[in-house]
């Protein structure tokens, strides 16, 4: 498990929507995945080889509410990534009568 973990904590997702294209350079870390994303590979199939396995143990802790064995990861790689742009917050008053 241990091995695992590690590998899971280098590995960084190579295509689609979370790939290197849409977050150069690398991609984001696969425990940075959102659940609804791994849950789509969970009914669509996951790939093959390596990565597939490391999805499937990412998956599965997120769905049985591990999340938290990813904060040190977090940590060490920075805090969590951002999958969304920040959007701008502006308020202004009304004018004052």
């Amino acid at each position: 498990m241990a091995e695992d973990m590690a590998a899971i904590e280098r590995m960084r997702m190579p295509f689609g929507k979370f790939g290197p294209q849409h977050f150069p350079p690398h991609g984001v870390p696969i425990f940075d995945l959102p659940a609804e994303y791994l849950a789509w590979f969970n009914q669509k199939g996951f790939p093959k080889g390596r990565l597939g396995e490391l999805l499937k143990i990412v998956y599965q802790m997120k769905v049985d509410g591990s999340d938290l064995a990813f904060d040190p990861m977090r940590k060490r790689n920075g805090g969590r990534t951002m999958l969304r742009a920040e959007r701008k917050r502006e308020w202004t008053a009304p004018d004052a009568e």
